[in-house]
């Protein structure tokens, strides 16, 4: 078969041309069906059918398939399962606005036309994240793909509300919840978001009912006291032993309340005197409760205020709030107004702040669920899972140990309506799987359930469950390794794990692998506030997608952030073109030419033997970090390979063997490098997989797809710690050479000579064998190797571990020209530091400009004395040696 050539120059674009479908044409991302062989499963975290996938999700899925690629070559029978969620409140609040531009609201439409739109939006966005998916790459296998309301999961979603219901773990009640008024539904604590705004405590007066005296309050939110029930005083405060069970007027309202004593109260804050509003505050509903108060709810659902709020209904709460503030002042109640910073909950969907308000809901007791839970980690045996990093494990079980119930029940239409219907005449309650019949006599509840309560069975339902029988349940579930955010710990990961062990009895996943945020260069989270948003796919139209998964992966520590650089990327384009040069280089020289397998060749040459020891060390050393999803730490370790033993010395080695007529030892040379090729592409292979399927095909010895191509493994009889110890003496020496002719600004071109005293007979005896590539790399008139030298007194010298190196100055260069060279380089130093110091002193600079340019002044100011000082050193040794 006529195997292509590399072109001239790596271009991205063309290398990524039709690859992607080539691979699909192939079926390779499929499962192998090699029952012998063990099974390795993920199930992608479905991204929100809500637009276009960010630098969060291409790092995401970059993980995931770089682990999936690794373990497919492995051998394992892989399986990357697709999918995406219909995202509850964030789809519908897309095409509620969408509508809004057109003139029309959901209730223009009614449900059912509604629900019809929002089919067609997800319908059109799951297009799009599939073309990016496959702009990125990714492995997975089509074929199962799933979607948070299709019907399989959606079978899956009523057995576990009707079972959780049977058990009595849901349940429905009235409970002051996080309410988005401008979404219209309940939010769990944890789609709140809480945030410091400019607020204020408003103190205000309510006269006792007997005329005796007044009680001074505060509040943050004075629309609210238009539904309190009663004031509250601690049982032990002396000052107002007296007053419990006395009543005072509510201002506004001219409602009587009673004065009522609680330990809820604090003594020590404020006036110790609480309003207590149960209906609007979490805290005052547990006190009403205790003391069977009214419940007065003064808002309607859209946040203004209701027919209970007397002159005020009709208005915004915040409009209200100021008409409040207004009349207590003109009644002479409103005693201060104390400015302050406070934490507001907002919204995480729609941003607007958060109304704790009264509502009936449906609720998952959460008690029983998490103890099972944190049992199963705690424990330290099958069922424990694996965080990584480790320090996720303590966040994970203090999450599960301050669980509060879960409100699962939302205000919405796009989404799974919950299984529950009432009857019109009795008010019965009946939940099951299936309507009631006969289904005239039913109601359905409108409400739908959390979008989390479905993606919490994500690793089994999408494998067939609750029908436990499928083959994919029985051989891929539980799956092996989890791949997601740090910031949804809590929204996502505890749910599945807790539902998982309540439905099937296993962990969903062995592994969870946290990872964090993308940033912008400055450490900025990105946003559409800030502008600072990068689009992966554009950073692949600039790029490519290799440089960018190299970028993605290599560029933190797990569970740490990321800052996205363009001169992070150019780094990566560049280590990708020295790739593809490196490998133009290899096939060149092997296209034409007899390669054969390593084990049948023999007289390798030292560099041959050094190659293949720090290849099959690399080999290992990928291999454990990839295992430990050290994803960076392998990155730095294929770079250092492929950069600086690959291409900086080997192939510059090579080409002293293959520009000689020693046909056997350019066999061998040749094979070396074909070898050597192979690994390095298919070792890199998971992180780049376009540059390197392209690489593979050009090969001589490669049939089918790097895709299902071997991963390596190690050869322990290539591993020569010896041979990489005298190579570490070898290369030592030519950089100190070179860095002797850099500091003497004495090109390589021009011959030196060079005087080596070994410190040993061993050492002596490497560099003698090896000498030709001393002359090759560092160029010497004479080279002279030996145990004992005669030390000229004017050289320039170095010492590295085993020998002393000496390069005479005369004829190296002109010292009193490079004297004043120097002198010089030494006044543009100064001028460069006086620059700096110039803008670091001008108080507008340093107070305005971003903290992360001006430390990059400071870095520079530091480097250039750093220069200046080393130049001075120079100036002073060859002053010294020309005395």
């Amino acid at each position: 078969m006529t195997k292509k050539n590399l072109a001239p120059k790596f271009n991205p674009s063309e290398v990524e041309e039709g690859r992607y479908q080539n691979w699909l044409n192939e079926d390779v991302f499929k499962p192998n069906g090699n029952k012998e062989a063990p099974a390795y499963s993920i199930v992608i975290p479905p991204p929100n059918v809500t637009g276009k996938l960010h630098l969060g999700h291409a790092w995401d899925v970059t993980l995931q398939d770089m682990i999936i690629r690794q373990k497919r070559m492995q051998g394992y029978d892989t399986l990357w399962l697709p999918g995406m969620d219909h995202a509850g409140i964030a789809t519908q609040a897309k095409v509620e606005e969408k509508l809004r531009h057109e003139g029309l609201s959901r209730y223009d439409l009614g449900r059912e036309k509604f629900l019809e739109q929002t089919w067609a939006w997800k319908e059109e966005y799951a297009a799009t994240i599939r073309q990016q998916w496959e702009k990125m790459g990714i492995s997975v296998d089509y074929s199962r793909e799933r979607f948070t309301l299709d019907e399989g999961l959606s079978d899956a979603v009523k057995k576990v509300f009707v079972d959780l219901y049977h058990k009595d773990l849901i349940y429905r009640g009235e409970y002051i919840i996080n309410w988005d008024p401008k979404a219209k539904t309940s939010l769990s604590d944890i789609e709140v978001i809480h945030k410091d705004v400019a607020g204020a405590f408003y103190h205000m007066h309510y006269p006792l009912t007997d005329g005796s005296g007044k009680l001074e309050v505060a509040t943050t939110r004075p629309e609210t006291m238009l539904g309190d029930t009663a004031v509250a005083v601690h049982p032990d405060d002396e000052r107002y032993k007296d007053l419990i069970g006395k009543t005072v007027i509510l201002p506004l309202v001219n409602r009587e309340i009673p004065i009522i004593a609680d330990y809820y109260v604090d003594p020590e804050f404020g006036t110790g005197v609480v309003k207590i509003t149960p209906a609007h505050d979490p805290n005052d509903f547990e006190v009403g409760n205790r003391h069977n108060l009214e419940r007065i709810n003064v808002m309607h659902d859209d946040a203004t205020m209701n027919e209970r709020a007397g002159k005020y209904a009709g208005m915004d709460r915040f409009e209200a709030r100021k008409a409040v503030i207004a009349d207590l002042k003109e009644a002479g109640l409103l005693v201060k107004v104390e400015e302050h910073m406070h934490s507001v909950g907002h919204s995480e969907r729609t941003g607007v702040i958060v109304e704790p308000r009264l509502s009936t809901q449906w609720f998952v007791k959460m008690q029983p669920l998490a103890k099972q839970a944190i049992d199963a980690q705690r424990a330290e045996n099958d069922q424990t899972i694996n965080f990584f990093p480790t320090r996720f494990n303590d966040a994970y079980l203090r999450w599960m140990e301050n669980i509060h119930d879960w409100v699962i029940s939302r205000q919405l239409w796009w989404g799974h309506q919950i299984p529950a219907w009432y009857h019109k005449e009795t008010g019965e309650v009946f939940v099951g799987t299936e309507a009631p019949t006969p289904i005239e006599d039913w109601e359905q509840d409108t409400d739908v359930l959390d979008t989390w309560f479905s993606s919490a069975l994500w690793p089994f339902s999408t494998m067939g469950w609750p029908d436990a029988s499928t083959e994919d349940y029985q051989r891929y579930f539980p799956t092996s390794t989890l791949v997601t955010g740090y910031d949804i710990l809590t929204f996502w990961v505890s749910r599945m794990i807790f539902q998982s062990l309540e439905f099937t009895g296993q962990k969903p996943f062995a592994n969870v692998l946290l990872h964090g945020l993308i940033r912008d260069e400055e450490g900025r989270k990105m946003s559409k506030s800030l502008g600072n948003g990068v689009d992966p796919m554009d950073v692949i139209d600039t790029y490519g997608v290799d440089a960018l998964r190299w970028f993605l992966s290599t560029g933190s520590a797990p569970g740490q952030d990321v800052r996205y650089s363009d001169d992070k990327m150019k780094a990566a384009w560049n280590f990708i073109n020295k790739i593809w040069n490196a490998s133009r280089y290899a096939l060149m020289n092997i296209e034409g030419h007899s390669i054969q397998p390593l084990d049948t060749l023999e007289h390798f040459s030292f560099a041959d033997c050094w190659i293949l020891s720090r290849l099959n060390e690399t080999i290992g050393k990928t291999t454990e970090l990839f295992d430990k999803f050290e994803f960076g730490e392998a990155g730095r370790t294929l770079y250092h390979f492929i950069w600086d033993d690959f291409c900086d010395w080997y192939i510059e080695m090579s080409k002293e063997t293959l520009a000689s007529d020693n046909e056997q030892a350019k066999l061998v040379t040749r094979s070396v490098l074909s070898e050597v090729l192979s690994a390095m592409v298919r070792l890199l292979h998971p992180i780049m997989p376009f540059v390197t399927e392209e690489i593979w095909e050009a090969l001589p010895q490669t049939t089918g797809s790097i895709v299902v191509a071997p991963y390596p493994t190690v050869n322990q009889s290539l591993i020569h710690s010896t041979i990489e110890r005298d190579m570490n003496l070898l290369i030592d020496l030519i950089k100190s050479v070179r860095t002797i002719r850099n500091e003497m600004n004495t090109p390589l071109s021009k011959p030196v000579n060079i005087l080596v005293q070994a410190k040993s007979q061993n050492i002596l005896n490497v560099l003698q064998e090896n000498q030709a590539y001393i002359k090759r790399f560092g160029n010497p008139d004479e080279l002279v190797l030996s145990l004992s030298i005669d030390a000229p007194t004017q050289a320039v010298t170095a010492v590295i571990d085993g020998a002393d190196i000496y390069i005479p100055l005369d004829g190296l260069i002109n010292i009193d020209e490079e004297i004043e060279r120097l002198k010089g380089e030494v006044d543009k130093l100064d001028q460069e530091v006086m620059r700096i110091d110039k803008k670091l002193s001008n108080e507008k600079f340093v107070s305005r400009a971003p903290e992360a340019v001006v430390q990059k002044e400071r870095e520079k100011k530091e480097g250039y004395e750093k220069q200046r000082q080393a130049v001075l050193e120079r100036i002073e040794t060859l002053s010294e040696s020309n005395k």
